[in-house]
C-alpha cells in the first residue's frame, strides 16, 4: 500500500487561502518538514489537512501551527478525506478502505468491507451516502464511481469500464455528482452524473487535463485543478492552475491561482463555510543561487 508523501530536498509546502472577492491569496502556514495536503474547511473555521499519514487541524490565523487529531484504529491516511455532518469526517486509509472518525479524535469506525480499493471524495448533503472511486485488482485504469451508505453495506456502481473516473463530489443540493474522467478523451475532463447513474454529461472541452471539481457551499461557484496538456494521472510538482467557475459556465472558467503543485493541492473540497474563500497548498523548491 501507499506510504505518506514527503518533501524533497529544498522543497517546502505552503498552505494558502484565496479570497474570491478580492482575488488575493493569503499564506496560512509553511512547512519544510511535513508535506501537508488536501485541506478541508470545517464549519467552525479551521482547516483539516493530512500529513505523514495523519490528520491535523490548523486554525486560519497568522502564526497558527497544525495540531494532530488523535484518531485510533485506522491505518495511515492518504489525502482523500471529506467532512460529514457535525464533527464527523470520513477518511481513506492506505489499506484501501473508508473509515468514519470524529474531528475530536478517538477510535475510527470502518465503513467498507468489499474487495476493492476505495478512495473517498464525496459525502451527500444529508450525510447518508458516500461517493468514492473504486479500484479493482489494484489497477488504476479500472477507476469507476461508486456510492455506499455512510453506515456501510453494499456499494452501488454508478459508472462502468470506459474511464478511468475520479474525484466524485456531490453538489450542495445533492442533485448531481461532479467528477473528472477520461471516458470522453484521453485527457481528464470535468463531467457530471446524477446520483442514480443517469444523465452523464461532459462539461470541459479544452486541451488541458482537468481534475477535482469542488463547489462552494452556496452552489454559486466551483473551482478545479487544471494540469498542463499531456499530463498523465494527477502527479505532483507541476505548474498547475486553479480555475474558478461562475454561474455554472464551465467553458468560461478563469485561472485565479497558478501554483507549483498538483497532487495534494486541492484534492478535496476546501471552500470556507461562507463561500468567499477556498484553501489550497503549493510545493515550491528553494532557488539555488
Amino acid at each position: 500500500m501507499a506510504s505518506a508523501r514527503t518533501l524533497a530536498e529544498r522543497q517546502k509546502c505552503r498552505i494558502w487561502t484565496y479570497d474570491v472577492s478580492t482575488d488575493v491569496s493569503t499564506p496560512v502556514h509553511t512547512s519544510s518538514s511535513v508535506l501537508f495536503e488536501a485541506p478541508n474547511w470545517s464549519a467552525d473555521g479551521d482547516l483539516i489537512v493530512n500529513g505523514d499519514g495523519l490528520l491535523w487541524r490548523l486554525p486560519v490565523q497568522p502564526g497558527a501551527v497544525p495540531v494532530r487529531i488523535p484518531i485510533d484504529g485506522v491505518p495511515g491516511l492518504n489525502n482523500d478525506h471529506v467532512l460529514g455532518p457535525g464533527d464527523t469526517i470520513f477518511v481513506s486509509a492506505d489499506d484501501g478502505h473508508l473509515y468514519e472518525a470524529s474531528l475530536h479524535g478517538g477510535v475510527a469506525r470502518r465503513v467498507t468491507h468489499e474487495d476493492r480499493m476505495h478512495f473517498l471524495h464525496g459525502v451527500s448533503p444529508d450525510g447518508a451516502t458516500l461517493a468514492y472511486v473504486g479500484i479493482e485488482e489494484q489497477r488504476w485504469d479500472t477507476g469507476n464511481l461508486w456510492t455506499i451508505g455512510a453506515g456501510g453495506g453494499t456499494s452501488t456502481r454508478l459508472t462502468f469500464p470506459g474511464g478511468p473516473d475520479d474525484g466524485p463530489e456531490y453538489t450542495p443540493d445533492g442533485s448531481w455528482i461532479y467528477f473528472n474522467t477520461e471516458r470522453f478523451t484521453s485527457s481528464a475532463q470535468i463531467a457530471r452524473i446524477r446520483p442514480d447513474g443517469s444523465s452523464l454529461e461532459q462539461l470541459t472541452f479544452d486541451e488541458r487535463v482537468n481534475w477535482f471539481p469542488h463547489f462552494s457551499p452556496d452552489g454559486q461557484l466551483a473551482v478545479y485543478l487544471s494540469y498542463p496538456p499531456g499530463t498523465q494521472g494527477h502527479p505532483a510538482d507541476l505548474p498547475v492552475e486553479l480555475r474558478l467557475v461562475t454561474g455554472g459556465d464551465w467553458q468560461a472558467a478563469r485561472t485565479v491561482v497558478a501554483p507549483a503543485g498538483g497532487q495534494g493541492t486541492i484534492n478535496v473540497n476546501s471552500w470556507a463555510p461562507d463561500s468567499r474563500r477556498f484553501a489550497y497548498v503549493d510545493y515550491p523548491f528553494e532557488t539555488v543561487a
